[in-house]
This record gives C-alpha cells, structure tokens and sequence, in this order.
C-alpha cells in the first residue's frame, strides 16, 4: 500500500510538544512534516517556531484546524483541555495524537464524591470515543510505556509459548512534579495515582490485552480494583523538617497511591504510583508468569553507570529525570528517549496514519485507563473493591 504523507500540527509549546517533535526526526521510512504550532501563548509559540525551524504558527486552535494540510493535530496541551480539543478535532476530520491521560473530572479535589467523579470522567472520556468513531478519525493515545522495548520484549517473549501472567507489579515515582497545577484536582484530574499510575496500568493493561487476543480473541479486561491514598508529605514529622529534597505543596490530590486489580481471568496486578522518592524517577514493570519471569526496568537501568565525587564535576551534563545530584554512582542512560519508547511511539503513530491501520495505542485502551484509575479513587475513598466489569467494552 503506498504511504500517504503525514502533516502535523501541534497544540501546546511546552516540554511535551519539544520531545514530540525530537522524536518525529526519528521516524524512517514515512514522509513526515511538522508544519506549525499554536498555543494559548502566542509569543510562546512563535519563539518554539523559531526554535525548531517550524513553518509557522497558529494563532488559534480553530486555524490550525482550518489548514487543509494538516492531516492529524498533536495534543501536548495540559489534560483538562484533552476532551473539548479531541471533539473539535474529530468533527474537523484531523485524526488524533493524545498525551496521557486521555481526559477526568476537572473539580475541585473535595467538591463531588469520588464515585460522582468517576461517573463524569467516563461521561468525558466516552463522549471522545464518539466523536473519533462518529468522524471516522484515528486516535493515537500517547502512552510511551506499551512501546518501551522492554515491554514490546515481554509481550513477545509470552507470545512465543503457552504462557499465562498470573501477576505483574508495576511502579512509576518519583521526587515529585515542580508543576504547580499538577498539585491541583481541577487541572490535573487527581494526584500521583492517576497522573502517574496511569503510566503502569497502561503497561499492565497492554500485556493481558494482548493475551487475551492470543489465547481467546478478545482482550482480558479487569473486573475490580481496590485501591488506597494517602498525602504522606502532609505528616507532621516531615512538615518539621527544615531541609526538603521531595516537592511539597498538593493542595487537593494524593501524593501517594497503591491499587490492586484483579482481571477476567483471575490474574492480579499490583501497581504503585507516588511524587515522594528520591533517586531519580523509577519506572519498571515484573511480570510472573506460569513459565516465565520478565524484569522491565525503563528507568534507572544499567546501560551506562558514571561516577564523579562531586556534583560540579559533572556540569551540566544531564544524568537522567529528577535525579536529585550528579554526584557518586549514576544510572547515565545514554538514550532516556529511546529506552522510554518514545520514537516506537510515534513510528507507529506515523505507520498507522500513513498506511491507514490501527495504532497499537487506541482510544479503547485510553478509556480503560481512566476507568480504572477513577475506580481506584472510588475504592479508596469507600473502603471497598470497586467492580469495573459493567464499565469495560468488550476488547
């Protein structure tokens, strides 16, 4: 099939949209062009134009719409945003890139019940699934982790046997956001257990997806989840503290959460998701499977240790993300992009919007991560085990 050229056009001007499009030079083999940027700043958008040699800029959303070039619109733009762009996206004909999560309920943290959140959060993320199917569009939802090699490693090592994952434990933490409006429900849509738990449920839900479609022809779904909170940056022996490494100041989310699922099959998930570890963000996933075991470590990993006895020794050389010092024995991972997934990402991005099939990543998946973090925050809040298997489509 011959490939149709790929023309983008990005939404946001921040550090998303910069990795973006570091990572679009690395696709091979399909004719990709990033045309131009908009964003709520103007001056901010001319200048990342500038920057990275675009052609031009937008001075709205609806103009970078109105252009017949563009093909498909790149969302880097903050997460309470996601759902009104995707529509307006859809009904423009504009297939979809997505950055995670793909959408919540954008309230105060203490204004509605979790379960009352959880309803409107699915309302906002079904109501997109409409508008990309209604439009006949492609949503590709930004989740690097189902890219990972590692991750693409695993899956295919289980698909080479008889293989069942009875278990996975997954953990995405770190030293905390220096966003302060990622500190806040109304613009983030929760706090560490979703913003950054749904990093590994995406990689969790991935690998029993996949199964599922090996062994029965349908993905395996999970049917409850139980899950707690906490703020432990609010204890009162750390408040006392004088000298602080972890960011402080969640105004009304979680900086800390911990969620077990059990899926269709009875297999279990533990995964962990906190803004409150020093030593640079850890991201990795184990999976227990009936013959085998797989160790996914994104980040930190061994690829390349440095040492240097002082911190200013290394100047300004960049180690790996949130790591809180240059000095002694670092994980110096010489590709963080690479081992992340990120160019995997937009590879499949790109072959699926060129060659016209499905990418790995899909709108269904996307939805499923906001119902299972938004049942976690139910199970939380109640005490209690919240049953998903009424919120699941069939995969």
């Amino acid at each position: 099939m011959e490939s149709q050229p790929v023309v983008i056009g990005l939404v946001g001007a921040g550090f998303a949209a910069s990795f973006h499009l570091e990572n679009y030079k690395r696709v091979p083999g399909v004719t990709v062009r990033v045309k131009g940027v908009t964003s709520k700043n103007p001056e901010k958008a001319r200048a990342f134009a500038e920057t990275h040699g675009l052609e031009c800029t937008y001075e709205s959303f609806d103009d970078l719409l109105a252009d017949p070039e563009i093909t498909v619109v790149d969302l880097c733009a903050p997460n309470y945003l996601h759902h009104a762009l995707t529509v307006q996206a859809a009904s423009a004909g504009k297939h979809i890139i997505c950055e995670k999560p793909l959408t919540a309920s954008f309230r105060d943290g203490g204004s509605l019940s979790r379960g009352e959140m959880f309803e409107e959060a699915l309302a906002s993320a079904d109501d997109m699934v409409r508008a990309v199917r209604d439009h006949g569009v492609k949503f590709c939802y930004a989740e690097n982790w189902i890219y990972a090699p590692s991750i693409q490693k695993a899956n295919r090592i289980l698909g080479e046997s008889d293989n069942t994952i009875l278990r996975v434990v997954a953990e995405e933490s770190h030293s905390g956001t220096h966003s302060p409006y990622a500190k806040e429900w109304r613009y983030g849509g929760g706090g560490s257990l979703f913003n950054k738990g749904c990093h590994p449920v995406g990689g969790t839900l991935y690998l029993k997806y996949a199964e599922g479609r090996r062994k029965r022809g349908r993905a395996i779904k999970p049917k409850s989840v139980m899950a707690q909170v906490a703020n432990l940056t609010k204890m009162g022996d750390f408040e006392r503290e004088e000298e602080k490494w972890i960011q402080t100041g969640w105004k009304d989310c979680e900086d800390w959460g911990s969620m077990f699922l059990t899926f269709e099959d009875d297999s279990v998930a533990q995964i962990t998701a906190s803004d409150m570890v020093l030593g640079g963000i850890q991201n990795s996933l184990t999976v227990y499977s009936s013959k085998v075991v797989l160790q996914c470590n994104l980040i930190p990993n061994t690829s390349m240790m440095t040492y240097a006895p002082e911190d200013r020794i290394m100047g300004d050389a960049y180690i790996r993300e949130k790591v809180e010092t240059r000095a002694g024995w670092q994980f110096s991972n010489p590709d963080e992009d690479w081992i992340n997934g990120f160019p995997h990402e937009l590879q499949d991005f790109c072959e699926a919007l060129a060659y016209d099939r499905s990418p790995v990543s899909d709108i269904e998946l996307a939805r499923d991560i906001v119902a299972v973090c938004y049942g976690a925050y139910v199970s939380a809040e109640t005490g209690r085990a919240f049953d998903l298997s009424d919120w699941m489509e069939a995969g």
